[in-house]
């Protein structure tokens, strides 16, 4: 009988650290948050919240930009991570454009990865330009961008990414000639359009709305049906001129690698919707412009998986060949 109750004993001491790694000691070590692009952007998002999950949690939440081939390189990364909730990505919707941007993918994006759970949303892009191009409406814009003399470019954080999406649908909606050039990030693209090294910038709030109240790119609509709370001057597409031109900015996700407990994956959703009840936290989160969701994991899966077919159908409207 004594020998019983201390195998028993043993086994549970033994187990202890490892049959709850999700309860009350978890994370009980720096957890890894992969963003796979540079500044800008996600990015953006992936910072702010990361020092407030800090602070809850009382362990660092590491912030690695890890750009290259449109987030294909940091999503490789986590799914080839070990799924004991001490890595994480966050992302751009761009992580399900590449399924129908590209024929070949080094991870399957729905069986390799575990939907934590949708961070924000961004109900419009902004149409913007570099001061310097001589035009002052979206209708301007277009005229300009007929002409194939005019020779006018955009940025994106990688081809295939959502915002590469978006100037491609412009060009099929405003018949306009647009070259496309790749970037390694929101950030580097955004820096591109205020040089003057590209003229246009497609863009979501987060990434963009500081240097459109500086002066430093002038908006000329946004897409979304109504205009932006923080920009109420700038014009709907619709209002505009391009009324077709009503396209959703997209959002920024948290994933895990694929089988990573549910018991970790519900514990990170919750400090992200306690992060969002935190009224300082919400005053910085309502600075880039983005609408918070923090969405149940479940409920993330599904609309994840819906994502990926209704990207697929506006990836054959632009008329974009996978690459």
């Amino acid at each position: 009988m004594l020998r019983k109750i201390l195998f028993t004993l043993f086994a549970c001491l033994a187990l202890g650290p490892w049959g709850a790694p999700w309860g009350q000691a978890y994370p009980n070590k720096p957890v890894r948050v992969i963003v796979p692009f540079g500044p800008g952007g996600p990015d953006a998002v992936a910072r702010i919240l990361g020092a407030q999950l800090s602070i809850q949690t009382g362990q660092s939440f590491v912030i690695e930009n890890k750009p290259g081939a449109n987030g294909i390189l940091g999503a490789e990364s986590l799914a080839k991570s070990a799924p004991d909730g001490y890595t994480f990505m966050i992302t751009s919707s761009g992580f399900v454009t590449a399924p129908s941007m590209y024929r070949k993918l080094p991870y399957d994006t729905e069986k390799d990865f575990a939907p934590v759970t949708n961070l924000v949303e961004n109900p419009g892009i902004f149409v913007a330009v570099n001061p310097g191009v001589p035009v002052r409406s979206l209708q301007e814009l277009i005229d300009l961008g007929r002409k194939p003399e005019s020779k006018l470019s955009f940025g994106s954080p990688g081809v295939g990414n959502t915002l590469h999406l978006s100037g491609a649908l412009f060009n099929a909606r405003a018949g306009t000639n647009l070259l496309h050039i790749p970037y390694k990030g929101a950030g580097p693209a955004v820096a591109a359009a205020m040089s003057g090294e590209t003229q246009v910038m497609f863009s979501t709030p987060p990434a963009v709305l500081a240097q459109l109240r500086a002066g430093k790119l002038r908006a000329l609509a946004y897409s979304d049906s109504k205009r932006h709370p923080l920009l109420p001057d700038v014009p709907t597409a619709a209002e505009a001129g391009l009324p077709s031109y009503q396209h959703h900015g997209g959002w920024f996700g948290m994933f895990a690698p694929a089988n990573t407990p549910a018991e970790i994956l519900n514990r990170i959703q919750g400090e992200v919707r306690k992060a969002f009840a935190n009224a300082q936290f919400r005053e910085r989160l309502d600075v880039l412009g983005a609408d918070p969701v923090a969405d149940a994991p479940a409920d993330f899966k599904l609309f994840v998986s819906a994502e990926i077919k209704r990207y697929a159908e506006m990836v054959r409207l632009a008329g974009i060949q996978p690459e």
